[in-house]
């Protein structure tokens, strides 16, 4: 009489589908090559680390590890990776039952009392296996004590005691401990390669599933195979009831609250555009469907993240977790846009992600990250800011910088105020370091002339033509707090010899008009006028640094050979970006004819 299917207990999939050999591991394949090369040789280590996040495998590892480490059959008596056929330990292995094979778990059993019991038993030579193996799982979370007391075994164990250690902090083992072991770093596992296993899995339970949707449940793992099973099983649940529709995209985002992946292209396009009231209303569309503000924002940075591989990787539009129109719209974007436009929108996203996981209302703090995103899209680089400043210092007059084309957020910026004439309050876009603008109330300040009490004329006059001339003759005078007030004070607006019009920031000195145009009556030989002005001006010399810096580490960020160096030191970030006196030296290169100009591509 057949058993009944119904009666037996449902088993999750991650438990029924768990590796049972070397072969089932999925993207674990240098691991798999340095044992099975160990093991051919002889070169069997007293003690292995695994480690890496939660669900790549770590415990399934050791387990396996452990059968290897034991394997006996009718033709084979030593350990192998070998594992095609069961032998004679491997089912007690594999159900975690065998006497000789002890599975410790660090966060209950942390002290050193429980480590000295251990240290004891391992005296004793297994009853029926090869090795005795001590599988200690988090072992991170044991006390400074317990190390202490297990290092002494850990570095010469008895010859039948082999240990596997697990953690998902590697940084919070003792380097002692470290330098005992064979380490191995479990890499999370490629969406593209988790998609493809949780296809085979959903052929096997005979479950119908769209490749766009497992892609979904892929993703929103993060390279866990655990997390990504436990989705799926969740996603069989939820789209049983829909008469054998199977897993869809769309039952996907209603469970995971996720965004549609190509609104999501469309949103970074009205971002890009500047078109601020179409970017609101596509993330408020996709709010009311049910997307998370969060998830929003999480996804609309994978693409940009996505576009900026495009340009350096091609081949990851191979990617079987992207979509068609990410791929397509994806290469669109790579050609037309810049890598500084990409690391600014990044950077500002990886800012306001922030806000809005703190905020009390998410869709008004997302909003106003995707209002900061638009605008900064049409700012000028920094080279194009200096050139600006150059050729207007030079005398040549350049074309206004562009700005966001629609007028609820538009920053207007009037001209010189007359001394008489009453101020009125207008809203003026204040930049910032940071790269981000904020629309911000001003009460401009009526222009002010200085002039000094005269003073007996030198016999010399000094002409200075532009704003440079001025910091140069500043640095020759070595007045270094004024220098330092200029630098980071003076947005230029305008200047000429003897003449200069400007917009203070906030926090300037009240005494900083004053000193410099006694100074500099002083240094030239004329008496200048300085005028505030209600327009924005150039930034800081300071907020320009800034702004050079941010861009020089995007670049470096971006840059394969950094990045690949990145990938190899976890944990490492770049401090400073510096450039070589030699390359200093050489003169500038021109512009580039292919110069990234948004409004040629979005017409």
């Amino acid at each position: 009489m057949s058993e009944d299917k119904s009666a037996q207990p449902y088993r999750v999939l991650a438990r029924k589908y768990r590796p049972q050999n070397f072969d089932d591991l999925i993207g674990q394949e240098p691991m798999v090559q340095t044992l099975s090369n160990a093991f051919k040789t002889g070169r069997i280590a007293q003690a292995y680390m695994l480690t890496g996040v939660r669900g790549v495998g770590k415990t399934t590892t050791a387990r396996i590890l452990a059968r290897a480490l034991n394997y006996k059959n009718d033709s084979v008596d030593q350990p192998t990776i070998d594992l095609a056929e069961e032998g004679e330990h491997c089912r007690a292995i594999i159900e975690g039952r065998h006497m000789d094979i002890i599975e410790m778990d660090a966060a209950s059993n942390t002290g050193i009392d429980d480590m000295r019991d251990l240290i004891e038993s391992a005296q004793y030579r297994p009853a029926t296996a090869r090795y005795k193996v001590y599988i200690i799982d988090e072992v991170h979370m044991l006390s400074k004590s317990a190390f202490n007391g297990l290092l002494k075994t850990l570095e010469e164990p008895p010859e039948h005691v082999k240990f596997i250690f697990a953690t998902t902090e590697i940084r919070k083992v003792p380097v002692t401990v470290l330098s005992r072991c064979q380490r191995f770093d479990l890499r999370r596992i490629e969406a593209g390669t988790l998609t493809d296993h949780l296809g085979k899995i959903c052929g096997e339970e005979s479950v119908k599933a769209e490749t766009d949707a497992l892609a979904m449940v892929a993703r929103a793992a993060d390279g866990s195979v655990r997390d990504a099973l436990s989705m799926l099983d969740q996603a069989i649940a939820h789209g049983a009831g829909d008469s054998g529709a199977g897993i869809t995209t769309e039952t996907m985002r209603d469970m995971l609250g996720l965004s549609d992946r190509a609104r999501i292209v469309d949103l970074f396009e009205y971002i890009m555009k500047g078109d601020i009231a179409a970017a609101l209303g596509e993330l408020k569309s996709q709010y009311d469907t049910g997307a998370e503000p969060e998830l929003v924002l999480t996804d609309l940075a994978d693409f940009i993240h996505l576009v900026t591989r495009l340009k350096y990787v091609p081949d990851t539009a191979n990617d079987g977790s992207l979509t068609e129109i990410e791929k397509t719209r994806g290469k669109e974007f790579s050609d037309q846009l810049s890598v500084r436009i990409l690391g600014r929108a990044w950077q500002l996203l990886l800012k306001g992600l922030g806000e809005v996981s703190t905020s009390e209302r998410p869709l008004a703090a997302a909003e106003m990250v995707l209002v900061r995103m638009a605008h900064a899209s049409s700012l000028p680089t920094p080279d194009e800011l200096l050139k600006e400043m150059q050729s207007e210092g030079s005398g040549k007059r350049s074309a206004p910088l562009a700005a966001p084309s629609n007028p609820s957020t538009d920053a207007t910026a009037s001209s010189s105020m007359a001394p008489n004439t009453p101020p009125t309050t207008q809203p003026i876009m204040s930049a910032n370091t940071g790269g981000n603008n904020v629309l911000a109330m001003k009460q401009p300040e009526p222009v002010v002339q200085v002039q000094e009490t005269q003073t007996e004329a030198p016999t010399n006059f000094k002409t200075l033509n532009s704003f440079d001339e001025l910091i140069f003759l500043v640095e020759d005078k070595r007045d270094l707090a004024l220098k330092t007030m200029i630098k980071r004070h003076v947005r230029l607006v305008s200047f000429s010899d003897g003449k200069m019009e400007m917009n203070l920031v906030e926090n300037a000195p009240r005494d900083f008009l004053g000193t410099l145009g006694k100074r500099l009556e002083e240094w030239t030989g004329k008496r200048w006028v300085l005028s505030i002005s209600q327009e924005q001006g150039h930034p800081t010399l300071a907020e320009q640094e800034a702004y050079e810096n941010e861009a020089r580490m995007d670049d470096a960020k971006a840059d394969p050979a950094v990045e690949a160096i990145m990938s190899q030191f976890p944990g490492a970030r770049i401090i400073d970006i510096r450039v070589r006196e030699e390359e200093e030296a050489l003169p500038e290169a021109p512009p580039e004819k292919d110069e990234d100009e948004l409004g040629e591509f979005f017409e």
